[in-house]
């Protein structure tokens, strides 16, 4: 490995790997045809339960959530029932490896990496939520005069055309405004890169495209034709909104990849995946309440009517809704999306989380998180630990596991994840104590449990794709050979492979270096564990 080592790494935050291979091999995408010719690549795991919240928390600190202390997008405040938006940018607890870089004397550009806060006193220069799908901080520059001369350069400062929440349901013309918003956002991050890429020598350079994260949420049911919920009058219309998107990014990175020099090892990663939306938001705590290990809230007769009114309210608005030409939808989709979720966002929680045995913490699709109203560590604990809790534990992951998807007569839980099975460190107590994964297969109607018969389900929501764990890199690099990594990397491996790629070695991490991509066996110095303030 060459004293003048460079590592330039892009992203495409929830890319499909089996759409980028698929759109490869047919020369939909002839960059990643031609990458995955030259590239050596393996697939990656994120962390398994926690995917959603922690991917990019647990790739750039390279240690696991019990450690990071990011885990959700809402997490549980200690000591208290109560959730709040954890930002988690703001709250990891573990610095990002390019901190490490910049105090051994490194070159960086950090550029819309999801999840992430500014790093004070940076070797560089970094940009915060210029284009993000989560975004929760605002467009924030390292340093703050950075913000002027992308203004002066390429317009307003926040110039990505999408903002905020993508949630909505549109028609073919909606979808194609935002599909093409997003390829105008493609179009801008890529002039920005490119300009950025000439104005340093980087020692280490990093741009992640987050439009795919987007346009999965939103339009899987266009891609997909066997999708529940597929439209084939608006595929008509607009086509394959997602291979759109894919070809921009496509042509994105083909275009940044001219301008670095063949002395420059390139990692590409499609960080976790997408697929079809099948299991309903919110699920767990409406089995919890139907296997009475927890309770709904105390409270007064005149709330509780309001809450069943509200509840049957948005049933209504939604069967009439279906109804509602697609012209005037177009009008209506924003009022009515904003009213759906007024009164979804009731002050009446579903659950008592002090009442129960025990409460959910995060219900997503593709996994929820489950808490154990524990004694002497929950401020009303209702479960003994130990033998107590281990039973308990025991009979709820049983009961979980036999609840069927009446759509397939398969069970609808793939599997319940202990914790403390997987996952360390100072922060694990803050953790969900289970991990339910949903089985994503086919959609679920309806289910059926021994203990509280049939009940149907309610995919009002309006996204019709999901998170799916598994992702994929491509590396290539002057001394990294072409083929095929026959085990699967975990995403805490990255962070260690790129210090030592700039022979810097990261103390206290969980992953380890991902040896097929290093070229010097020599061990690098240790970096400072200092935290900037």
């Amino acid at each position: 490995m060459g004293e003048n080592q460079k590592v330039v790494f892009l992203g495409i935050d929830a890319g499909s790997r089996d759409l980028l291979r698929q759109w490869a091999h047919d020369g939909t995408l002839p960059t990643f045809q031609a990458l995955f010719a030259k590239s050596f690549v393996g697939e990656t795991a994120s962390t398994p339960g926690l995917f959603i919240g922690s991917t990019w928390p647990t790739w750039y600190t390279g240690v696991n959530p019990g450690k990071h202390g990011s885990h959700a997008l809402q997490q549980l405040k200690p000591g208290t029932y109560e959730l709040y938006s954890t930002f988690a940018g703001e709250n990891v607890k573990r610095e990002p490896f390019w901190n490490h870089l910049s105090r051994a004397g490194r070159k960086v550009a950090v550029l819309d990496i999801p999840l992430t806060s500014l790093s004070k006193n940076l070797n560089g220069i970094q940009l915060v939520e210029y284009g993000a799908h989560d975004a929760h901080s605002g467009f924030r520059t390292w340093p703050h005069t950075l913000a002027s001369e992308i203004e002066k350069n390429f317009g307003p400062a926040c110039s990505h055309p999408i903002k905020g929440n993508c949630d909505a349901k549109r028609d073919a013309a909606g979808v194609a405004a935002f599909r093409d918003a997003l390829i105008q956002g493609i179009k801008r991050k890529t002039a920005l890169t490119k300009y950025f890429l000439h104005e340093e020598k980087w020692d280490f350079f990093a741009q992640v495209f987050t439009e795919s994260h987007c346009i999965g949420h939103q339009f899987w049911h266009l891609h997909d034709c066997s999708h529940q919920w597929h439209d084939a009058d608006i595929a008509r219309i607009v086509g394959d909104p997602i291979k759109d998107v894919y070809k921009a990014i496509d042509t994105a990175i083909g275009q940044i990849l001219t301008e670095i020099d063949d002395g420059t090892t390139v990692i590409l990663l499609a960080s976790h995946g997408m697929g079809q939306r099948n299991v309903p938001y919110g699920l767990l705590e409406k089995l919890l309440l139907q296997l009475k290990v927890a309770v709904p809230p105390k409270l007064p007769a005149n709330k509780i009517t309001g809450l069943f009114i509200r509840q049957r309210l948005i049933g209504f608005l939604y069967q009439v809704w279906e109804k509602i030409p697609p012209k005037i939808q177009t009008y209506l989709a924003p009022m009515v999306y904003l009213l759906s979720q007024k009164l979804s966002s009731s002050p009446c929680p579903l659950v008592d989380r002090a009442a129960g045995k025990c409460f959910s913490i995060h219900d997503t699709p593709s996994h929820a998180g489950l808490r154990v109203n524990l004694v002497g560590r929950e401020p009303e604990g209702k479960v003994q630990p130990g033998a107590d809790y281990e039973q308990f534990c025991n009979e709820l992951e049983k009961d979980l596991l036999g609840i069927i998807n009446l759509g397939t007569g398969k069970p609808i839980v793939q599997r319940i994840i202990r914790t403390a099975d997987y996952y360390s460190g100072d922060y694990l107590g803050d953790l969900p104590d289970l991990l339910v994964e949903w089985n994503q297969e086919s959609p679920i109607p309806a289910i059926y449990s021994e203990k509280f018969g049939k009940i149907s389900t309610n995919f009002w929501h309006p996204r019709t794709g999901h998170h799916r764990l598994g992702g994929m890199f491509l590396a290539f690099g002057p001394s990294i050979q072409p083929g095929v990594l026959n085990r699967t990397v975990s995403l805490m491996d990255f962070a260690p492979t790129i210090a030592q790629l700039l022979k810097i070695t990261l103390p206290d991490v969980d992953g380890q270096p991902i040896d097929e991509l290093l070229v010097s066996s020599q061990p690098p110095p240790q970096a400072s564990c200092r935290r900037d303030t």
